[in-house]
């Protein structure tokens, strides 16, 4: 009797211990931070108001992250520069979907004038970034949305603008980038990404002529380069993007 009981006591602690162990995990946290970064736009500015961050789990759970609320210029964040915008603790090991609340501030400036951009959807919804990321405990899990200015602004037949946001996630470990310079600064240039599978990507270049393209899923791509008159595109062919790396065209010269 004594054997079969003590027996008992070691398969009843078994099973406490593996309770206890479950009920730690399911209260388990996750650091997490959203960084936001920019694919520019032939504009001066483009200030875009963040209110909030919500995170949605993989059972529905919507969380709302500690969020820097401010008004943000985009172009501040071209060409591989990026900013953290909210960063939290969550309880679920699965993200589903990101939510970018947005307020009303937000406006874009076209050769010094300011014109205001309206995005009722993104104030009262947010606007939604499917990610299904699975988060990892005791690190920093990290998201990094592209809010592509390029894209987002649309400029009405009346003369004024509206948001109309493209955003999409940015996974540098299994995406690739591209990047390169002009021969000519100063120069007003667009620089497209076309994959052999048809997906698009496009920036302009900075101040003194550099561009980069993030997020780029690995493939082979045609690069497209459009200056302002009177000098003329430059196109370059079999452009290889592999997944965690940067592929550096150099300077492009420009005719």
């Amino acid at each position: 009797m004594k054997k079969i009981f003590l027996l008992f006591t070691a398969a009843a602690s078994l099973f406490l211990a593996s309770c206890n162990d479950d009920d730690s995990s399911s209260n388990a946290q996750y650091s997490y931070k959203v960084r936001m970064t920019d694919a520019p736009g032939p504009y001066d500015a483009v200030y875009i108001d963040v209110r909030g961050v919500e995170v949605i789990g993989s059972n529905g759970t919507t969380m709302t992250l500690d969020t820097e609320a401010q008004v943000y210029n985009l172009l501040d964040l071209s060409n591989g520069v990026s900013i953290e915008i909210a960063s939290d603790m969550v309880e679920t090991p699965n993200v589903n979907q990101v939510r970018l609340i947005l307020g009303t501030n937000n406006s874009v400036v076209v050769d010094g004038q300011t014109y205001p951009l309206s995005t009722p959807s993104a104030q009262q919804s947010g606007l939604k970034i499917n990610v299904n990321q699975q988060l990892e405990a005791n690190v920093a899990n990290t998201l990094l949305i592209d809010f592509d200015a390029h894209q987002s602004v649309v400029e009405e037949g009346n003369g004024t603008y509206s948001l109309k946001p493209v955003l999409r996630m940015v996974e540098s470990d299994i995406q690739g980038s591209i990047s390169g310079s002009l021969s000519v600064t100063a120069v007003n240039a667009t620089i497209t990404a076309e994959s052999t599978t048809g997906a698009t990507y496009t920036t302009v270049v900075n101040e003194n002529g550099a561009f980069q393209l993030v997020g780029l899923n690995a493939g082979t791509y045609t690069v497209t380069i459009t200056p302002e008159s009177p000098l003329l595109p430059e196109i370059i062919t079999n452009v290889q993007v592999t997944a965690g790396s940067e592929t550096a065209l150099g300077i492009v010269s420009l005719d």
